[in-house]
This record gives structure tokens, sequence and C-alpha cells, in this order.
């Protein structure tokens, strides 16, 4: 007779039951990727999961995601130009990622997590998420044929829970998921990972490398759409920002298709001086993704995720990073619908509240992609967001939202011109990585050579950080 061991929540803070545990859920063994110095094999852990490209494209062929439509937004493009100066105003291409089975851009990661799991010969798969990868691994793994199980951060300490998340966790409930639901708190990795434990079941993860190549396709259509509409790459592409892989995904895809010369825009909802894993602050923010909570500590400290090693690692990849308000995205959600007859969810509409802005200053023979879109309805609708807010005191007016407070008040501009992006200083944020990952004494070449490929940042700019260090 086998005894059945029960373990507390607090066991698996256990660093050798955690390897033990994601070795079985991922099938990837990180310890084989690791170096003797700072750095670690990235490119050969990109190539672990052994999956053919052809295999990837039919895969996602096969359960309904990939080869979304490519297709200009051509009331606002005329809204551009017509605030333009003359001979500016980009051309706005929207790829509408909604049209993927579960309607966002995540059923690329998820149908080849699923697809891997059903391979491997796993009775089902379980994933740690607030936001629509849930119902898109909850949606594979119904065509698939797989048991699902979704764990989310759903509620603070009274139980109150924003309209967007509880959407999300109806639609895993439609595609007959079991829904996990937890309080805003530290526990979900070790949940999650009792679940992995006790289960025995895949772990589709965000951050593993499967997840990070089925979006790859996405970049890959976007250059290969463009050349056969327009006779040429994008200038730029516009990639909503949150953990990384979708901006890693999307240029690893934009690379494999020879867009060697095309800009990487990330955009993220400025949120700054809101703490996500806050009791109290998590229902004063409206976006639960697309927002500087996630993209920024992910830029200087990737590895904070599920796995040992993250396979997002977008300051490899990124040439610009801006930011926008709340009330931008929800004003180019109202303009998508209104000038474009396209009704899409808001936090997928955050790249295209930068391209607004950013599409004034280029000539207008560029070509700017919008590069996702996700599913509206219900909670996920900014009208419910807008009426929450106000539900938990965040003012809603009119006026400059570049002096709007996260958490405060919310403010939508007037009119297009009022729409702006910042900055973010991605020199500074590379620079940080470097001093992060610094350590006491001698630096190899090998550690140089790393930090190098991972901030993009001159060899000798490298070695003069890790001197001051």
């Amino acid at each position: 007779m086998v005894e059945t061991v029960t373990m507390n929540l607090l066991d698996y803070q256990d660093t050798k039951t955690q390897q033990r545990i994601l070795l079985g859920a991922t099938g990837v063994d990180y310890q084989e990727f690791e170096d003797s110095g700072l750095g670690f094999g990235y490119e050969a852990l990109m190539q672990s999961p052994q999956v053919e490209w052809t295999d990837v494209v039919s895969t996602q062929k096969s359960f309904k995601v990939g080869d979304t439509p490519l297709f200009e937004l051509k009331g606002i493009t005329q809204i551009v130009r017509h605030m333009s100066r003359p001979g500016h105003g980009a051309q706005i291409l929207l790829k509408d990622e909604a049209a993927n089975a579960s309607g966002s851009f995540k059923a690329r990661r998820a149908s080849l997590a699923v697809a891997l799991a059903k391979r491997r010969g796993y009775a089902g798969v379980v994933a740690a998420t607030s936001g629509n990868y849930g119902a898109a691994v909850a949606s594979q793994a119904a065509m698939q044929g797989l048991k699902c199980i979704i764990l989310q951060e759903a509620y603070d300490s009274h139980g109150v829970g924003q309209p967007e998340i509880l959407e999300k966790a109806r639609a895993c409930e439609a595609y007959g998921a079991e829904v996990v639901q937890l309080s805003v708190g530290p526990e979900l990795f070790l949940e999650l990972l009792k679940v992995l434990d006790e289960t025995g079941y895949f772990s589709a993860s965000l951050y593993a490398p499967y997840s990070v190549l089925g979006v790859e396709t996405l970049g890959f259509e976007i250059a290969t759409q463009c050349r056969e509409s327009y006779g040429r790459a994008p200038d730029s592409v516009v990639v909503s920002h949150a953990g990384g892989g979708n901006v890693t995904g999307t240029a690893r895809g934009l690379l494999r298709a020879g867009a060697m010369e095309t800009t990487v825009i990330a955009a993220s909802v400025n949120l700054s001086g809101l703490h996500m894993a806050s009791d109290g602050q998590f229902n004063r923010k409206s976006f639960t993704t697309s927002h500087t909570g996630f993209a920024m500590p992910f830029l200087d400290q990737p590895d904070r995720v599920d796995v040992p090693r993250n396979a997002c690692r977008p300051l490899r990849y990124l040439d610009r990073m801006v930011t926008v308000e709340q009330g931008d995205v929800f004003y180019a959600t109202e303009l998508l619908a209104q000038f474009d007859g396209l009704e899409r969810g808001p936090a997928g509409n955050t790249a295209l509240a930068a391209a607004i802005p950013i599409a004034r200053d280029l000539p207008d023979t560029a070509l700017v992609v919008v590069q996702e879109s996700e599913y509206s309805g219900a909670g996920k609708s900014h009208y419910a967001q807008v009426a929450f807010a106000r539900e938990n005191g965040i003012g809603v007016a009119v006026g400059d939202p570049r002096k709007s407070t996260p958490g405060v008040n919310i403010i939508l501009p007037a009119t297009p011109e009022g729409m702006t992006v910042a900055d973010v200083d991605l020199r500074a944020v590379r620079e940080k990585y470097v001093r992060r990952r610094s350590v006491h004494g001698e630096h190899s070449e090998a550690d140089v050579a790393f930090l190098a490929e991972e901030t993009r940042l001159p060899v000798a700019a490298v070695q003069e950080i890790l001197g001051r260090k």
C-alpha cells in the first residue's frame, strides 16, 4: 500500500521540491542550460521544445489559431493625418487577434503548450493567470481533450473582484475549466506548485519556451502579410507589453521572417505608484494586464516567474518603450469602435493608444502595425471598467490624461490631439539590469558577453558598469 503524503502550502517554498515539480510539469530540465557564471544558454532553452516551425504553424491552424487578418484602420489613419503636419501621419494597420479561438493572441501560446501536453501524455494542464491566457488555455484544452485548471488572483480581502477578471473566469468555466480563485497575494505560485504536484498535470506556463514559440507566428505573420499587401515589412510594430512574452515572441517572429529593420515598440499603461500585490490597491487600477506594474519589474528582473528561467527577455528585442495613461486607452477604444466599427477589449487597445500619437510624427509613407486586439463584452468592456472605478472612488473626468494619478483619477482626452506617449529610458533600465546581475570579484568574458546580449548594451558599456560596481 502506497502512503499518501499531504504537504502544506509552505512546504512548497523548498527549492528542491520546486525543481522536482517543475521538471515533471514542464519536461524542461532547466539545470541543463545553466552556465558556470552569471549567464545561461538562452537560445538553447528556446530550442528545447524541439518542435519544427512547420509543426507550430500546422498545430495552431488545426485548433483555430493564427492566420488572423491584418487590415488598415482607415478611420483612425484619417484622424491621425488630419492632426499631423504636412507629409506626416503614418498608415495604421491592425493585426486583429480577436479572431483567434478564445479571442486574444494568447491562444497562440496556449495552442502549442496544450498540444505538447497532449503529445507527452499528460491528462490535463494548469495555468496561473488573471487574464486572457486562462481562457485561451481552457479553450485549447477543450478542443484537444485535456482537463484544465486555472488559478486566478481574483479578489481583494473583502471578496471584491474587478469585472474584467470575473468575466475571464466566466470564459474559463464556459470552456469547461475548473477555476480556483484566490485573493491577491504571494501564495499564487505556491498554490500552483501544489496543484501541479497533486494532479501531475502539465504546466502551461506563460514564461516557458513553448509559450513564447507560439507567439513567434504572430510576428512572422505580420511581416509576411505586410509584404504581400504593401510590398515591404512594417516600419514599426507597437506591442502591448506586460510580462514580456508578447514582445519577445513577436520580435523573434519578425526576425524569423527577415524583418530586421522593423522597429519594435512596447506600450504599457502607466500604473506607477500602484503595487500589484497590494490588497488595498488591487482594485484601484482599471487594467489587469499591459501595464507597468508587470512591464517594469519584468524588464530588469525577468526570472521572478513560475519557472527557473524566463523565456521572455524583452530587453533583448526592444528598440523603444512608451507608456500611455488609462484614459488614453479608453479613448482609443471609443475611436476604434466609432470610426472603424470594431469593438475590442480595452487592454488589447494599449498598443493602439500608443500608435496614434507615434504615427503623428512619422512620414505618411510609413506603416505602423498595432500588433494585437482582444475580444470585448460584459466585464471586459471599458464601460464596465469605468463604472467599477467610480464605485471605488476613482475620479473620472475629461482633460489632460498626463495630469491623472493612477489609483486616484482617470482623465480622458477631449480630442485625439490630447493623446500622448511618454518614453521610458531603456538605457537606464538596461544599466540597472547589469547592476542587479553583477557580483563581487572578477567577471569572466562569458559573463560580460551574456549581459551584453541580455541588454543590447555594447560590451564596453557593460564592462564600465561592472567596474563601477
